[in-house]
C-alpha cells in the first residue's frame, strides 16, 4: 500500500511539473490557444513510463492467427485474460524492423464466445446439458469440440468477419497525448504497450485507465474548462446507440443483442415500468464457461435471473479503492474483475451531470460505460468511456507538436496526415 502511495505521489508530481510546463510553453510560443490546445500541449508532457508505474506487472497472454477459435477460448479462460493481442509469426527466426510486424490485431475473450454462440445458433447445433459431467469440460468447450466447423475456426480467419480490434501500440517512452490520440481516432479498447528493445507487448492503457489519469488533471484550469460543463452541452458519438432487452427475456436473446451491439454493453428494462434495471457487459459474458447449467439453459432463463445471479463481491475498503487508483484498470487484462459494479446495479447518470461528475461515476466503478436516465430512471442514451476521451481530443492539432518518432509512424498507419494543424484522412 505504501508503494502504491508513493507511485501515485509520483504521477501528482508529474502531473504538476507537466501543467508548469506546458503553460510556460503556450505563454511563449502558442499565445490565445485554447483550453483543448493547451490540454494537449500539457498530456504531451506526461510519459506513460511514470503516469502508469504498474504497467510493466502485466501478464500478457498471445494468440496466434493459426490458433483455433476453441483453443483461443481455452488459454484466456485459464490465463484469466480478457483479451490477447494476435501475433502473425510465420518464422520465428525472421528478425522484424517494426514493431507493428509481429502482431496485426487485437481480440477479446467475449468476442470469441459471443461469435461461436452466433455461428451455432444459425447451425441449430444442439446443446448436451450432461456433456460436462460426462468428460468434465465446459458445456461450451465441448460443444465446439464436438462441432469442429465452429470450434477449429482459425483466429486469423475471423478478420474476415471484422471481430479483430486493430493493433496500435505505443512504447514506454510514449506520451498520454499519443494513447489519447490513438484511443480517440479508432474505436479500440486498450493501447498495447510494446518494449522497445524485443517488440514483446508487456502491458495494456485501457480507456478506463486514461479517464482516471485525466482525472489527475482535477483543478487545472486546462482541463476544468473542458470537463465542468454539463452533459447537454456535448454531442457524443455513441450516445443515441442504446441497445436493451426486457428482464422476461431469455439470455440467449440477451447474448445475441450483445454481439451485435458496437459498445460492449446493453441495457436491461422492466417491461411494465420501463426503468433501466440493470446491464449485460461484455465482461459478463465468461460466466456461460463458470455456470454449465446457465449455458446449458441460456434460452429458458432470464435476463433478470441472471443479473441477479452473480456472486456479490466482499465489499472493498473505499480508502484502498482510492489509493490504487489509475493502477488498478491499466496494464492488466483481467477476465474475472472484482472491481466492477454488479450487471443489476447500472452506472449511471443524468444531463444536467457535468462531464467531470460522469468521468468520476465512470472510473469509481471501473466501468467502460454509463447510462444516462431521466428523474424516473428510465434509459435515455448511453455513455461510452471513448465517447468522454473525444472531449478531451479534438481533431483540430497544433502541427507545431512534435510526437516523436511514433507519433509519426502511428499517424501513417492510421491513413491520415496533420496538414496545417488538422488531422486529415485519406478515407
Amino acid at each position: 500500500m505504501q508503494e502504491t502511495k508513493a507511485d501515485l505521489g509520483q504521477l501528482g508530481g508529474v502531473m504538476k511539473e507537466a501543467e508548469d510546463t506546458a503553460t510556460a510553453d503556450l505563454v511563449e510560443n502558442y499565445p490565445g490557444k485554447d483550453s483543448a490546445s493547451a490540454l494537449q500541449l500539457f498530456l504531451d508532457r506526461i510519459p506513460i513510463s511514470s503516469s502508469i508505474p504498474g504497467i510493466k506487472n502485466a501478464t500478457v497472454v498471445e494468440l496466434k492467427t493459426g490458433d483455433n477459435v476453441k483453443d483461443a477460448i481455452q488459454l484466456l479462460y485459464t490465463k484469466n485474460a480478457s483479451g490477447a493481442p494476435i501475433a502473425d509469426v510465420l518464422d520465428p527466426d525472421i528478425t522484424v524492423g517494426r514493431f507493428s510486424d509481429r502482431y496485426i490485431g487485437f481480440i477479446d475473450f467475449a468476442t470469441l464466445v459471443l461469435w461461436s454462440l452466433e455461428k451455432c445458433e444459425k447451425a441449430c447445433v444442439p446443446t448436451d446439458s450432461h456433456a460436462s459431467e460426462e468428460n468434465g469440460k465446459s458445456s461450451l468447450l465441448y460443444l465446439l469440440e464436438q462441432n469442429p466447423q465452429i470450434g477449429h475456426t482459425k483466429v486469423g480467419e475471423l478478420a474476415k468477419s471484422f471481430l479483430w480490434n486493430p493493433f496500435f501500440p505505443v512504447h514506454l517512452r510514449d506520451t498520454l497525448f499519443h494513447v489519447l490520440l490513438l484511443l480517440s481516432k479508432h474505436p479500440v479498447q486498450v493501447v498495447p504497450v510494446v518494449e522497445q528493445s524485443d517488440l514483446q507487448v508487456i502491458g495494456f492503457v485501457t480507456q478506463n485507465a486514461v479517464i482516471q489519469l485525466l482525472l489527475q488533471s482535477d483543478g487545472l484550469e486546462l482541463f476544468d474548462s473542458i470537463a465542468d460543463k454539463s452533459l447537454s452541452e456535448f454531442w457524443f458519438e455513441n450516445e443515441e446507440n442504446l441497445i436493451s432487452v426486457y428482464g422476461d427475456e431469455s439470455i440467449a436473446k440477451a447474448l445475441h443483442a450483445l454481439f451485435k451491439s458496437q459498445i460492449g454493453a446493453i441495457a436491461v428494462i422492466d417491461r411494465q415500468t420501463q426503468k433501466l434495471m440493470g446491464s449485460v457487459r461484455s465482461s459478463d459474458v465468461y460466466l456461460l464457461m463458470e455456470n454449465d447449467n446457465l449455458f446449458c439453459n441460456r434460452r429458458s432463463v432470464t435476463v433478470e435471473e441472471f443479473i441477479h445471479m452473480e456472486t456479490s463481491t466482499p465489499d472493498l475498503d473505499p480508502a484502498i479503492e482510492r489509493d490504487i487508483g489509475a493502477l488498478l484498470s491499466a496494464g492488466v487484462l483481467h477476465l474475472r474483475n472484482n472491481f466492477l459494479p454488479r450487471m443489476d446495479s447500472p452506472v449511471t447518470s443524468k444531463k444536467t451531470d457535468t462531464l467531470k461528475q460522469a468521468m468520476k461515476n465512470v472510473a469509481d466503478n471501473k466501468s467502460n460505460f454509463i447510462f444516462q436516465v431521466d428523474d424516473l430512471q428510465r434509459p435515455l442514451g448511453v455513455l461510452t468511456s471513448r465517447d468522454i476521451i473525444l472531449q478531451f481530443a479534438p481533431p483540430s492539432m497544433n502541427s507545431n507538436i512534435d510526437g516523436g518518432g511514433f507519433f509519426e509512424s502511428a499517424v501513417e498507419q492510421t491513413g491520415c496526415q496533420v496538414k496545417d494543424g488538422t488531422l486529415v484522412c485519406d478515407h
